[in-house]
This record gives structure tokens, C-alpha cells and sequence, in this order.
């Protein structure tokens, strides 16, 4: 069902700094005889070959002109420090022109992940705040974030967030079953940070119906999708795995042979 725009509107109102000039998401309205659509894909270009310079000019030219995708990675490059310094409020400031831009965009279309991208990007930065600017932490900013790109993208990340919300009660009141339920959602998409939390609600029992079996699947799924590198998932992996008695490990290795349709050993 699509969201309105005037559930968009109220999403977004209030966030910060004013909005540059905008197109559509590709940006194709011509200035000085060069596109935003050239200047992104010259900025991309500039980046594949090491023109760090060369490529930020391009992409804040079509940044500047409403190309959402140079905005998106900006965006990311600020947030992440990527060849650029590391600047959150900069990196705000682009992901809040593609969410009042094409907030309302269709779901489903090439971009739409992009967009859900930005959402998520907004709802960590007003969970957190960002020191020594007007950004404070917004719990209830935060939760409409993740709840719109959870709902209306389908974004398994969203979701994902959207679940440790409910499950801690930030922002919301505490539910551990629609936590499940957001998990649930995540986890099947792949979302391996959510696979590992369900498994782990699952697995201990908390305030939901303790499926052990099905825990340890989780989080045997999740600790294979994540290559054991993010050691807090493989941590509660091995723990789930000493505590399980053997039938519940056959049982979990079951469930796993089930979902992938292949045989799988320890």
C-alpha cells in the first residue's frame, strides 16, 4: 500500500538545512553545458582511477543539481571517511535532500534502495545525535526513520533496527513480539545482524516462547553469512551450540537442511 505524501511530509518535517535545487533522481536538467548525469558519471569514473579531487568536484556539482546518487555517495563517503574527511553533518545534510526529494518515490524501483538507504543512514544519526551540532538524539525521529523505510521499502536493514527498538524499547514502547516480528522479516531477507538477534531472543526465551532449535538455526545461519568475522555473532553462535542438547542440535540441523535444501554437517 503506498504511504502518502503526506505521511512523508511528516516524516520528514524538521529536518535541518535548507534543500538544493532538484530534479528527478537521475538529475538530467543541463547546466553550463554539462549534466548532472555527465558530472556523476565523470565523478564515479574519477574515483575507479584514484582522482579523489576530480571526483569529488563532480559529484558535488551533481549533488548540487538534484542527482540523488552523487548525493547518496557523498553521502556514504562522508559518513564512512572515504577519501574525504570524516564529516557527519555533511553526510546529513545529503542523505536529508533524498529523503525529502523522493521520499515518496514508488517502492520497487531501482532507486528505491538507495532511498531506504538514506532513511536508515537518518534514523542511526537521530538515535545517536551528532556531537557539536543541532543534530541531539530523537528517539521518536529515529523509530519514524526505520519505521517508513521498514514499511514502505521493505528495507531488511530498516527492519532489522526497527526490531532492536522494539526488543529494547527505544522510542517505543517495548514489544517483544512485533521485535520478533521486524526480526523475522530481516532475517529472511538475509540480514545477517538480524538472523543473529532472533536466534539469540529465540534461543534464551525472552519474553516470547523459547524455540531453541529454531535459535540456533538463526544464529548458525547468521555466524555462515557474516564468514564468523563479526565475533559477537559467532560468539553467541558457539555459546548457543554448547548449551543446545544433541536433539536440539539435530533439530536445528534440520531446520538448516530444510531452508537451504542441502545437506549441511557441523
Amino acid at each position: 500500500m503506498r504511504i502518502s505524501s503526506a505521511l512523508v511530509s511528516a516524516v520528514v518535517a524538521g529536518l535541518l538545512l535548507g534543500v538544493g535545487p532538484s530534479a528527478g533522481f537521475d538529475g538530467n536538467s543541463p547546466s553550463n553545458g554539462v549534466s548532472p548525469v555527465q558530472a556523476f558519471r565523470s565523478g564515479t569514473q574519477a574515483l575507479k582511477t584514484g582522482e579523489t579531487d576530480k571526483a569529488i568536484t563532480s559529484l558535488q556539482y551533481a549533488a548540487e543539481n538534484g542527482h540523488a546518487l552523487a548525493q547518496w555517495k557523498l553521502g556514504r563517503m562522508y559518513a564512512d571517511g572515504d577519501g574525504v574527511p570524516h564529516d557527519d553533518v555533511r553526510a546529513f545534510d545529503y542523505f536529508r535532500r533524498i529523503v525529502e526529494t523522493h521520499g515518496d518515490d514508488g517502492a520497487g524501483q531501482p532507486q528505491s534502495r538507495f532511498v531506504a538507504n538514506a532513511f536508515v543512514a537518518l534514523g542511526h544519526y537521530y538515535r545517536e545525535g551528532i556531537p557539536d551540532s543541532p543534530v541531539t538524539p530523537d528517539l521518536n525521529r529515529a523509530r519514524d526513520m526505520f519505521s517508513y523505510a521498514a514499511s514502505y521499502f521493505g528495507d531488511p536493514d530498516a527492519q532489522f533496527e526497527l526490531g532492536r527498538l522494539y526488543l529494547k524499547g527505544d522510542g517505543v514502547k517495548k514489544d517483544p513480539k512485533q521485535a520478533v516480528r521486524w526480526l523475522a522479516l530481516a532475517a529472511n531477507k538475509g540480514q545477517f545482524e538480524a538472523q543473529a538477534t532472533l536466534g539469540e531472543v529465540l534461543f534464551r526465551g525472552e519474553n516470547v516462547p523459547r524455540q531453541r532449535p529454531l535459535g540456533l538455526m538463526w544464529l548458525t545461519l547468521a555466524s555462515d553469512g557474516s564468514g564468523d568475522q563479526v565475533t559477537w555473532i559467532a560468539d553467541a553462535r558457539e555459546a548457543a551450540f554448547k548449551q543446545a542438547t544433541e536433539d536440539e542440535r539435530a533439530l536445528a540441523l534440520q531446520l538448516i537442511e530444510r531452508r537451504l535444501g542441502r545437506g549441511r554437517e557441523w
